[in-house]
């Protein structure tokens, strides 16, 4: 039994002739008696007598017409939840996000309901790896990743610099400075991740400090932001670097973060998308991903 037999018993059944049922469904009249035929030889009953003058349902062809409106009406709503699912896949932008993003998320996602308010927003967290892996896979629209330069299969596109800031104690002597230059801080250990946890990041901050003459003295290791930020703030002078952006919503009430004096360490984000994506679909991010471009 096919979806078109069913509509073509239906419509004949509605208008109990062929003739007009063919002239809505906008075929041949042959072709509808085909079918209904067809439709007849599957069931093994006659749904219809038919005589030179008139059309009218036999018994089977009553039997038979609550159920094809039951599938009739089936069909719609499936028609129905597909059409919407696509309008939802439409306005709705999957994106892989980066650790630290901090109050460039926000200004995003807060541009983004200003200027583009039909468009959905869903945020992902993974690790780098995967995470670009599911935007290869079609699982993610787009991610945000620092550092790579490039990733096979995918479109790396610069969308803002994220210069670091140091974090150290807020009663630290360095803390009182508008700017803090690099190579002041060569006594003081530094908390920073392995580098197998984070490499770009720390080659970022590893390279500044030997430009600036020194190795870094190493401290303890950095674990979580709140409790990095704790260990900064109570105990031996100890200090840390943050994105800025990441910064701006942290809490200060014993650490103090400031900027580096020039050249400051800065680090590139990228948007990464498949090649084939559709421009106008990813247009609203990457208009808000610009207008934060400093």
């Amino acid at each position: 039994m096919e979806l078109r037999q069913v509509r073509y018993f239906l419509m004949v059944a509605e208008e109990l002739h062929f003739g007009r049922a063919a002239e809505r469904l906008r075929v041949v009249q042959p072709t509808v008696s085909q079918q209904v035929r067809r439709l007849e030889g599957e069931l093994g009953l006659e749904l219809f007598d038919r005589t030179t003058r008139s059309v009218a349902l036999t018994t089977a062809g009553h039997a038979f017409l609550a159920r094809a409106r039951a599938i009739a009406a089936a069909e719609e709503a499936a028609l129905e939840t597909m059409t919407a699912f696509h309008a939802d896949q439409l306005t709705t932008l999957r994106v892989g996000t980066n650790t630290g993003l901090g109050s460039r998320l926000e200004q995003l996602l807060a541009d983004m309901a200003h200027h583009a308010p039909e468009v959905t927003v869903e945020l992902h967290n993974a690790p780098p790896g995967p995470r670009l892996q599911r935007v290869r896979d079609g699982a993610l629209d787009a991610a945000f990743v620092r550092g790579v330069g490039q990733s096979p299969g995918l479109d790396l596109i610069p969308v803002w610099r994220d210069e670091l800031v140091a974090a150290l104690p807020a009663s630290h002597p360095l803390a009182a400075r508008e700017r803090i230059a690099i190579a002041d801080l060569a006594s003081v250990p530094l908390r920073i991740a392995p580098r197998h946890a984070n490499p770009h990041l720390i080659d970022l901050i590893t390279t500044a400090c030997r430009a600036a003459g020194f190795e870094p003295v190493m401290g303890p290791a950095f674990t979580t932001d709140q409790d990095t930020l704790a260990a900064i703030g109570s105990g031996k002078p100890t200090w840390t670097v943050f994105y800025s952006s990441k910064a701006a919503i942290l809490p200060t009430a014993r650490t103090a973060f400031r900027p580096f004096a020039p050249p400051a360490p800065a680090m590139q984000t990228y948007l990464a998308v498949r090649p084939t994506a559709s421009a106008r679909r990813l247009a609203p991010l990457l208009n808000a991903c610009r207008s934060q471009e400093s």
